[in-house]
């Protein structure tokens, strides 16, 4: 597979920061796309490679703040390091709250920028890995039958085949081909590995 380019987006109504940024990050190595506000940066169809958002906090029509707010209503989880000239404690703290990476006050040196997007990338990377097994694990579990996922949810929530068998209403042989069916399509090579699976899916919390 190949090796896939970071992307790092900066969002800031200043040419002249926009500019100098796209050239450091460049110098870095990393791919960099800027947007003068966040209205433009929602607008921008993202691709799926690993990233972060450099993101000024102040700035007309939608702050970084509120940028960040509708990044997360729609789901898109993307590390951000906000910068700004005039930041204030709270907002600091309410960033940092919602998961901003890192607060970065104007002027910063260029190594410290480059240190926290290094690791934003990095984190960035971690999620898109964890997300990718998860799709994996939902898919997995689609491919189980009612009755399979009904033993799912029994087995991993310690009852033996028996007691499976009595609760369902069928054979204990018919629970053994079940549990043998479930553990070969989860891809799991233990009752431990399917109880591990089964808490990342919620399973054992819900009816599946």
């Amino acid at each position: 597979m190949k090796e896939e380019t970071p992307l790092v987006y900066v969002v800031d109504d200043d040419p002249s920061i926009r500019k100098a940024l796209e050239r450091l990050l460049g110098s870095a190595g990393y791919d960099a796309k800027t947007f003068a506000s966040a209205l433009e940066f929602m607008d921008f169809d993202h691709p799926d490679v690993p990233g972060c958002l450099v993101l000024d906090i102040k700035m007309p029509e939608l702050s970084g703040l509120e940028l960040q707010d509708r990044l997360t209503e729609k789901g898109i989880f993307i590390p951000i390091i906000f910068i700004t000239g005039h930041g204030t404690v709270p907002d600091s703290v309410r960033a940092m709250k919602a998961g901003a990476m890192d607060f970065l006050q104007k002027p910063f040196k260029d190594s410290e920028l480059l240190g926290v997007v290094s690791r934003a990338i990095a984190r960035h990377g971690r999620l898109r890995q964890k997300k990718r097994q998860m799709n994996t694990l939902r898919a997995r579990l689609d491919t189980l039958t009612p009755r399979e996922r009904e033993v799912f949810r029994l087995v991993v929530r310690g009852m033996l085949n028996k007691q499976v068998a009595y609760d369902l209403g069928i054979t204990e042989k018919t629970i053994k081909v079940h549990r043998a069916q479930v553990m070969q399509k989860m891809g799991a090579q233990s009752l431990a590995d399917l109880v591990r699976l089964a808490e990342k899916l919620g399973v054992r919390s819900s009816t599946v």
